[in-house]
């Protein structure tokens, strides 16, 4: 804990038994209350060497997809009692020494979410993302933030916390299941009026790293363009859109204290 506040960390896992061992070893387990890894039907032994560290772990018995992973993760850490969710990739691309870094701003009460960005320092290249994956990081975000009316400097990250409040005022279930996930639901954090702050995190992009290929890249980067054409002709009032109708004011109607 931090304070009062019960921090559940959360870990979408797909494939990761070469590198969940890593990753769980340099939790900061003296702040985090409950470590949760779902799997989303892997093919080698993710869930036999989480249940051997000691992990609680969910078990997908069909894969389905990114988000749909995240969404039982979210889930378990709100049935849990989570005050703060954070949720770190099992593959040890994100470094768990942050962890804290990313609570605290929550706990303290100075922000609902945190992102850990690539991008705020020279992290991205160095550890090893492909330039045309930079590249189209960085052009997505500008125009996200174009469209959007934000000013972030990745939207891309896989590093996230959110607060309770924000999974339980944000309709994160009815998004898709693949990973176009990440980017809605933080369109919508951001147009519900959370506020949102960002850390600089260093990258490892290595052979026991997951990552989309290039053809599911562009669909990836054609559908957070969808995503943020949409939410510019929401807020402007030239096209109202189902994924941000029912989030006006959703951060005035919730209460500022978790519930466990």
């Amino acid at each position: 804990m931090i304070g009062d506040k019960k921090i559940v960390l959360v870990m979408p896992a797909y494939n990761a038994a070469k590198t969940v061992s890593r990753t769980y070893a340099e939790i900061p387990h003296e702040i985090v209350d409950e470590v949760v890894l779902v799997d989303d039907a892997s093919h080698d032994e993710t869930v036999a060497v989480a249940k051997s560290l000691g992990i609680r772990t969910f078990l997908h018995e069909k894969n389905t997809g990114y988000g749909g992973n995240q969404k039982t993760c979210y889930q378990v850490a709100l049935d849990l009692g989570a005050d703060i969710v954070i949720m770190l990739h099992p593959d040890y691309q994100y470094t768990p020494l942050l962890v804290e870094a990313m609570v605290s701003p929550i706990a303290r009460g100075v922000f609902d979410c945190m992102l850990g960005s690539r991008i705020l320092s020279n992290g991205a290249l160095l550890g090893g993302m492909p330039l045309y994956k930079y590249a189209s990081n960085r052009a997505l975000t500008l125009l996200q933030n174009l469209l959007g009316g934000h000013k972030l400097s990745e939207y891309h990250t896989g590093y996230r916390a959110y607060s309770r409040q924000v999974l339980e005022g944000i309709p994160f279930r009815e998004n898709s299941d693949n990973f176009i996930f990440d980017n809605q639901f933080l369109a919508q954090i951001l147009h519900s009026g959370f506020r949102v702050g960002e850390i600089t995190c260093p990258t490892r992009y290595e052979a026991d790293s997951s990552s989309i290929n290039f053809s599911n890249s562009v669909r990836y980067g054609l559908g957070v363009l969808g995503v943020s054409l949409a939410l510019c002709l929401h807020r402007t009032g030239i096209k109202a859109h189902p994924l941000f109708t029912p989030l006006t004011k959703a951060r005035e109607r919730l209460p500022r204290t978790g519930g466990r």
